[in-house]
């Protein structure tokens, strides 16, 4: 039996061949000579050719059964292997045995199971990554089949259409019964584009982008839906079409200013002799309206240019200390116990600015709110929300929505930069600003800045 293991599968089958046949030629050649000679008993040389034949038939039934022992085994193996790799389970191995060709043979299977093993398993951490940027995606993305139900849902959108709850299985036309008009009429249009939805927050409304997509996948076409909203984005591309108007402005206003002003101290000095008081009363005028000018430039230059916030360790009783001793205010709850980290000089003028116009708006001293109070957002995100009431006239609701665009102002001698640039500061700190009016009488900016 040892000496088999020798031997390669096809040799072990040929032997067992020649040897099936051997003995089948002396049956046949005993059977023929009996037929011959009926009568004829068989002598001891027949009785033991009998005898030979017989043990060549066993020996060759227990070659032939040692042959293919381990081949059956090997082949059952190999069958319960393929049946695993059809039910997509590739964790089975086959135990390595029998003769070289058999060997070869597992060694190769186990080999692939592994290979489809690392393959899966990259192929499932692929997965699990790319389903991770799609949950914590802004974004909202919804995939439909041709019944427009819903397959797949991100975290946005059940958070947008189910505050939260699954959506998956729901059809979209029902799931529509429960948003605004505006968002149902999106969604049911086949075209895609920007559209408006009224804002959470008063006098803010919210610009989205809704892209579509169809792709056919296991015989059925897939319908998906990407929702982004818009409105921080274009907002930062009409600040910076603002910053780039003023800076052409300045430039050429600073190009006119500047001769102006040499010409008018070179005519103090060639008329200084003349004394004429309605001479320098002119030059007086002109030197006042130049300075003026050139102070309007700074201003608008210095929203154009304005530096990247350089964070620091903010103590907020100190700097709620700093703003009382320019501006009254009533100081509400608890201020945060952990540090802020912001520009400490953008966001005291910040405060400053908000702290002025909220006693410039007819409110009486005592009626001037501010709170500074830690907070965490629904997706998790820690931060600070600042809040700053007044008891004014507030704000008409046309004025809300213009309020923080450069430029406008309903004061008759303002800029109308200082809301754009506190917004700016503020965005530049990856935060927001909204204005509010009160229920009962005046005004509510909110301020939230990331911790």
């Amino acid at each position: 039996m040892a000496l088999l293991s020798y031997f390669s599968l096809r040799t072990k089958l040929i032997l067992g061949a020649i040897l099936a046949s051997q003995v089948g030629t002396g049956l046949s050649m005993l059977l023929m000579q009996q037929l011959i000679h009926p009568q004829t008993l068989i002598g001891t040389s027949s009785f033991v050719f009998v005898l030979i034949l017989i043990s060549a038939g066993i020996c060759a039934w227990v070659i032939s059964h040692l042959a293919t022992r381990t081949l059956a085994t090997s082949l059952d193996a190999l069958e319960v292997g393929l049946l695993n790799f059809k039910d997509n389970d590739f964790s089975v191995t086959i135990p390595v045995g029998g003769d070289r060709q058999l060997q070869a043979l597992t060694t190769l299977f186990n080999e692939s199971a592994e290979t489809l093993r690392q393959e899966r398993q990259y192929i499932y951490q692929r997965e699990l990554l790319l389903d991770k940027v799609i949950q914590s995606s802004p974004n909202v993305m919804l995939l439909l089949d041709d019944e427009q139900r819903i397959i797949y849902a991100n975290n946005a959108a059940r958070h947008l259409f189910n505050k939260g709850v699954r959506i998956e299985g729901l059809n979209l036309l029902t799931l529509l019964e429960s948003v605004s008009d505006e968002l149902s009429r999106a969604l049911q249009n086949p075209k895609g584009g920007l559209f408006s939805l009224a804002g959470s927050e008063e006098g803010e409304d919210e610009t989205w982008h809704l892209s579509r997509g169809q792709f056919l996948l296991n015989g059925q076409y897939h319908h998906l839906l990407l929702l982004k909203q818009m409105t921080h984005e274009l907002n930062r591309q009409e600040v910076a079409v603002w910053k780039k108007v003023i800076r052409i402005i300045s430039h050429e206003l600073n190009n006119s200013v500047a001769p102006i002003a040499s010409m008018v101290n070179s005519g103090r000095m060639i008329t200084r002799e003349l004394n004429d008081p309605k001479l320098s009363m002119i030059f007086d005028t002109i030197e006042d309206r130049t300075n003026h000018l050139s102070q309007f430039i700074f201003n608008y230059a210095r929203f154009a240019k304005l530096p990247l916030p350089k964070r620091s360790a903010v103590d907020w009783h100190k700097l709620t200390e700093q703003l009382a001793q320019h501006y009254s205010f009533k100081l509400l709850g608890e201020l945060p116990e952990s540090e802020g980290s912001l520009d400490l000089i953008q966001m005291e003028q910040v405060l400053l600015n908000l702290l002025k116009n909220a006693h410039e708006s007819g409110s009486a001293a005592d009626g001037i709110t501010l709170s500074i109070e830690a907070s965490k957002l629904v997706d998790g995100t820690s931060g600070i929300n600042i809040e700053i009431n007044d008891e004014g006239s507030g704000m008409p609701p046309e004025v809300l929505k213009q309020a923080l665009l450069p430029f406008y102002s309903t004061k008759q001698s303002g800029t109308g930069l200082g809301l754009p640039l506190c917004r700016e500061i503020i965005e530049a700190h990856d935060g927001r600003i909204s204005l509010h009016n009160r229920d009962d009488v005046g005004l509510c900016v909110r301020v939230w800045l990331p911790q």
